[in-house]
């Protein structure tokens, strides 16, 4: 059994990661502006995207059928037998569908596909086991459950905004809506639950109490546990840098990661987002 691990850009992998696995094929999701397509991640950037944020119509779009055809032929060609396919959350995009439909048709390599039910750094991290479970010869049959456990017992994804108008002109809005009070600078800190949607976890008056209950969140969740951590930011860098630096010194970090929210996901949460993203080392 030669297992290849097949996932889209809303993993927000970086390249280096991506360079390093080569058993490891994305699909870039489509950002559309002004009526042109551009492949997230390879044809546009994240900086490009948040300085026309308010000046141009942007949307997203599912990934081309023709990148997903010629990654299956890739994928054939170097002789893997067996796919791991590993999609951001059906809550919040039409990816896994399609990619559902189009793999009905495949009938030479044996698919697996893993909805799950998150996104960015969340998605990343379950890329990152699975290759993980791979290089250890687990199965496939082994591998999903241990998917399962990071994504809903070891793991943790949770953001903040300063405002709401790219969720809902995106349309991604899910249970957050009616939650938040803009005219008196309450601030969502939102998580994806179980079902793959946006969900409030806690709210704050104010961006900096909103960082300070991420944090708090994450303290309470992962204790003195081993972690892997992403700090996911938009045009925010130095901020991100300086979060993440206060959150390391809380936290047991064997790793951590300061990563340019993809274009993709950019798109909906603006240009001030904070996310952190953590995992339990076991």
């Amino acid at each position: 059994m030669n297992i290849a691990v097949l996932t889209d850009s809303g993993a927000n992998l970086s390249q280096e990661f991506i360079k390093k696995h080569k058993n490891l094929f994305i699909i870039p999701l489509m950002i559309v502006i002004d009526g042109k397509e551009y492949r997230d991640q390879v044809e546009i950037q994240a900086s490009e995207i948040y300085k026309k944020l308010d000046t141009h119509k942007i949307t997203t779009s599912l990934p081309s059928p023709e990148d997903l055809k010629q990654n299956l032929v890739e994928i054939k060609k170097k002789g893997f037998t067996d796919l791991l396919v590993i999609n951001i959350s059906s809550g919040l995009s039409g990816t896994y569908n399609s990619f559902r439909v189009a793999l009905a048709e495949e009938k030479t390599l044996n698919v697996v596909q893993y909805d799950t039910k998150t996104l960015g750094g969340g998605e990343g991290f379950i890329v990152e086991h699975a290759l993980e479970l791979i290089k250890a010869n687990k199965s496939m049959k082994e591998i999903v459950p241990l998917l399962d456990k990071l994504r809903f017992e070891d793991s943790l994804a949770c953001y903040t905004i300063n405002t709401l108008k790219y969720l809902k002109a995106g349309g991604r809005i899910g249970k957050v809506e009616g939650t938040i009070g803009d005219l008196l600078h309450i601030k969502p800190v939102i998580t994806v639950d179980k079902e793959g949607v946006y969900v409030t976890m806690s709210k704050a008056f104010g961006l900096k109490r909103s960082l300070l209950k991420m944090k708090t969140i994450m303290v309470d969740k992962f204790d003195d546990s081993l972690v892997d951590l992403i700090i996911h930011y938009g045009n925010n860098e130095e901020e991100a840098k300086d979060l993440g630096e206060k959150l390391k010194s809380s936290l047991n970090v064997r790793n951590m990661q300061i990563l340019m929210l993809t274009p993709v996901l950019g798109v909906h949460t603006g240009p001030e987002i904070i996310a952190y993203v953590a995992r339990k080392i076991l």
